[in-house]
């Protein structure tokens, strides 16, 4: 990667604040800036993805700091806290914007609202160079407890689904762990490629962002709401489901 370019893929902008005192606390506290870059890639993935829970914040372009303080985050505000950390802990990124289809949300987007979703939703994932390939972060949206809640309340379904925020081949086994290759979970319902960009607030400039007017107002006030009390239930089917219908260990 050209040295002038790996340099704009580490920038401060006003969507990737991670010059933010918080986001700097939690870098030191963490101690991210200390590990071999995989491992490193790894740590700052693996807490947007579980320790920032799967929801639904005010709008898609927030700073990364608002994100971390709401304490979750849906594809597109995840990806602009995961690629502050990224940079804040030397670690080069971009953006990449794409449309998914409305049915991934069916089933967290309460039923009377749905007609008024668009049929092609805002759509972004994380990309990292290492051992010179970039990286797909796209897995990193669901946190495990939701998953894990989604297949309880499903009765443990095996092969392909798309809706309840997922879009996968094998839902039992989504590739959502960094291991070094791609991450995803909503790829599948993936309708256009929108291109790549260094920054989030590049693209938000020029195509704005899901929801505008009423339907904003009501998303923000409303809707965003019921969502997100759709999601607690779910990620809560974990703790209430029988011991022989749950996943793995009954810890």
């Amino acid at each position: 990667m050209p040295s002038q370019h790996h340099t704009e893929l580490l920038a401060v902008t006003p969507l990737l604040d991670h010059d933010a005192a918080a986001i700097q606390q939690l870098i030191a506290d963490r101690g991210w800036r200390d590990l071999p870059l995989h491992y490193r890639i790894g740590a700052i993935y693996e807490y947007v993805r579980n320790d920032i829970g799967f929801g639904y914040n005010a709008d898609d372009n927030i700073a990364a700091s608002r994100v971390l303080a709401d304490g979750y985050g849906q594809c597109n505000t995840k990806a602009t806290l995961l690629m502050a950390l990224l940079r804040a802990a030397d670690v080069p990124s971009r953006f990449h914007a794409a449309t998914i289809d409305k049915r991934l949300q069916k089933g967290v987007v309460p039923a009377a609202f749905y007609p008024l979703a668009p049929r092609e939703i805002l759509h972004s994932w994380v990309e990292v160079h290492v051992d010179d390939e970039w990286r797909r972060l796209e897995g990193v949206i669901l946190d495990d407890g939701y998953l894990d809640g989604l297949r309880c309340q499903l009765g443990q379904p095996t092969g392909a689904l798309l809706g309840y925020g997922v879009g996968t081949d094998d839902i039992e086994r989504p590739p959502v762990q960094w291991n070094g290759d791609d991450t995803e979970i909503q790829m599948t319902g993936v309708t256009r490629d929108l291109g790549l960009h260094d920054d989030p607030d590049t693209y938000y400039r020029s195509a704005g962002t899901n929801l505008t007017g009423l339907k904003a107002v009501l998303y923000r006030h409303l809707i965003r709401h019921l969502m997100n009390r759709t999601v607690r239930t779910i990620r809560n089917s974990r703790t209430t489901a029988k011991p022989n219908t749950r996943r793995g260990s009954s810890a």
